[in-house]
């Protein structure tokens, strides 16, 4: 049974009664994952796909790092700001091609809870963990093929950050 608008607007205000917070924006981002983690368990079932008893740990570390660096790309990466821009304004470049972006807090909670959930990679992760993971199940060579290109970026751009850390300390 849904709850009638009013009591979710009241819910909403009573709960944070000094900030909008954009819950029914929320309450949409978390169906939407449940309708992923369900597509994903249904095509399992249908392609009878075998799912690992236990995950090998080197997909493990293999998927760790490549949604790390699939995160932060598409919720950081000055590339990928025309993802963001229906849900973001631009504030200024937080260095290493990196971008800090505003929430557009006008207009539908449903747009406001999208903005913070894209520019989060922290809040990305638990997506792009599931999608890879799934990926690991429905189509595993793809997928080690494509988390192998993320971790070797990852792990290039941490070389390049220490590469020029110590560049900047020999010069002084």
């Amino acid at each position: 049974m849904a709850l009638p608008r009013p009591t979710l607007t009241r819910i909403a205000r009573e709960y944070a009664p000094h900030e909008h917070r954009p819950l029914d924006g929320y309450l949409v981002a978390m169906g939407a994952f449940g309708t992923l983690s369900a597509a994903l368990v249904a095509a399992t079932k249908l392609t009878g796909r075998p799912v690992p008893e236990r995950p090998a740990l080197a997909d493990v570390a293999l998927l760790s790092i490549a949604t790390h660096k699939l995160s932060r790309l598409v919720a950081k990466d000055a590339v990928t700001s025309p993802l963001r821009a229906p849900f973001t304004r631009y504030a200024e470049p937080a260095g290493a091609a990196e971008l800090n972006e505003e929430v557009r807090d006008e207009g539908s909670s449903v747009r406001h809870g999208i903005g913070e959930l894209i520019t989060c990679p922290f809040c990305l992760a638990v997506w792009v963990a599931t999608g890879l993971t799934g990926g690991l199940v429905l189509a595993p060579r793809f997928t080690r093929l494509a988390a192998t290109v993320l971790t070797a970026t990852a792990v290039s751009d941490f070389l390049q950050m220490a590469y020029s850390i110590s560049k900047e300390k020999a010069e002084g």
